[in-house]
């Protein structure tokens, strides 16, 4: 593929994770001419490869909820968005279902059930006897609030009984996240967007108060007037190129996390009928996995020390220390789970803003955009995410002052109406915001 010179591109996008490949994606359905850099050797080998890509709507905020049952709705009809075929065929959404489970009242379940009623989710309230009798090997003790299994009390008996679960029939998981910025990237190849891979940017360009492209390791200069941030854990290092270190109100750290594999027990049978399951009583998430696996992720619980990391020089192996207290928590709801020998997992690095809730938005500089904060969160959002943001920039490129006036984007699915003001880099901490992975 021909790679063009500088003056043949309308955007310049810094990532082609699922999010950077979806906004090259949508920008390339409107016509613009689009050319993604990333340094990774292929689409999605970033972050989005070690995501759990859990397809939820249990957020606390309003716009938290539209946009999750919004971007559900890319995935339930994928073929029929991306248009064309891959020859590495389309990744898959497994609509499972979620159940949430729930500690009592004032728990986070209680929470988002408002805004369900109100954006129209469908949901079911099991009780503790519904779980039973749906998942007889749960254990339905109550053990929270999450504590380390290094303290004594961690294997203290349960306090009470769970009082049940909210179940979303409509969640579910992507099989393959890579394979979906993958369906992306030929997706948006086929509206005539480019890609380039093994590429770093050195800097950001700016003359006259306006951002005028990038300039690669090697010198050479990329000329554009419009470049879009969508750097995940690099993020924040690319808006410090830019100029923006400290202009915005909301931040981005990459942080380092595990999700771990086991073999499902055989009086679970959770690869072959499970649901995906919210625990924070015990700080975690579970999510079944071909071959009749689970895939067990961490919620942030208090009592786990943030894992900061440096985007170019982390652990990439699982550590013994989260093996174990993610896998002995869910060993407490799931007593027959069993703690494997083999630790096996995936090790990556989230892009965490300061309310983990994502940052979709123009900047100071005009011309640079961003899409940052989203790890962790908002795979399950990639359709929506790309759609929001190629509205943002045509209007603001357009005149709109998207600051004093914030755009008001309709779902093309289920018209809700998204305020894209709420992702605003200049916002509050959002107060709703659960501070976690969780939503």
């Amino acid at each position: 593929m021909a790679e063009g010179t500088a003056s043949e591109y309308d955007a310049i996008i810094v990532g082609a994770g699922v999010i950077g490949c979806a906004v090259a994606y949508e920008l390339a359905r409107r016509g613009w001419r689009t050319l993604n850099l990333d340094k990774g050797a292929g689409a999605g080998y970033g972050s989005t490869s070690s995501s759990g890509s859990i397809i939820r709507f249990s957020y606390s905020t309003t716009a938290g909820v539209m946009m999750a049952w919004e971007g559900m709705h890319y995935w339930r009809n994928w073929e029929q968005y991306l248009e064309v075929p891959d020859e590495n065929g389309l990744a898959r959404f497994i609509q499972c279902g979620m159940a949430t489970l729930s500690v009592g009242p004032g728990d986070h379940s209680e929470r988002v059930k408002p805004l369900w009623d109100d954006i129209g989710v469908p949901y079911e309230e099991w009780t503790a006897a519904d779980l039973a009798d749906r998942y007889p090997s749960l254990d339905l003790g109550r053990y929270g609030p999450p504590i380390s299994p290094t303290d004594e009390a961690f294997w203290e008996p349960a306090t009470g009984q769970l009082a049940g679960a909210l179940y979303s029939p409509d969640s579910g998981y992507v099989d393959d996240p890579t394979l979906a910025a993958h369906n992306l990237m030929r997706a948006a190849e086929a509206k005539g967007a480019v890609f380039r891979f093994g590429t770093e940017i050195a800097s950001i360009v700016r003359r006259d108060d306006r951002c005028q492209g990038v300039v690669l390791r090697d010198g050479t200069e990329m000329s554009s007037e419009v470049v879009v941030n969508v750097a995940g854990p690099h993020s924040a290092i690319v808006n410090e190129m830019a100029g923006l270190a400290g202009s915005m109100a909301i931040s981005t750290r990459p942080m380092r996390h595990e999700i771990h594999q086991v073999p499902a027990p055989e009086d679970f049978g959770f690869g072959h009928s499970g649901t995906n399951i919210a625990d924070d009583d015990n700080g975690i998430y579970l999510r079944p996995h071909l071959g009749s696996n689970v895939l067990i992720g961490g919620t942030d619980p208090e009592c786990d020390e943030p894992d900061w990391a440096d985007p170019d020089d982390f652990n990439p192996e699982v550590t013994s220390e989260r093996w174990e207290a993610q896998v002995y928590r869910a060993n407490k709801r799931i007593p027959s789970l069993g703690v494997p020998h083999k630790k096996l997992g995936v090790v990556g690095l989230y892009d965490v803003s300061s309310d983990w809730i994502p940052i979709y938005d123009r900047t100071d500089l005009d011309g640079f955009y961003v899409a940052i904060g989203t790890s962790g969160n908002q795979f399950k959002n990639a359709g929506i995410a790309g759609h929001v943001m190629a509205e943002l920039i045509e209007e603001v490129e357009d005149g709109l002052d998207h600051d004093q006036n914030p755009l008001v984007v309709r779902g093309p699915y289920t018209g809700c109406d998204i305020d894209v003001g709420f992702f605003s880099r200049n916002r509050d901490r959002h107060p709703d915001s659960s501070m976690s992975v969780h939503g």
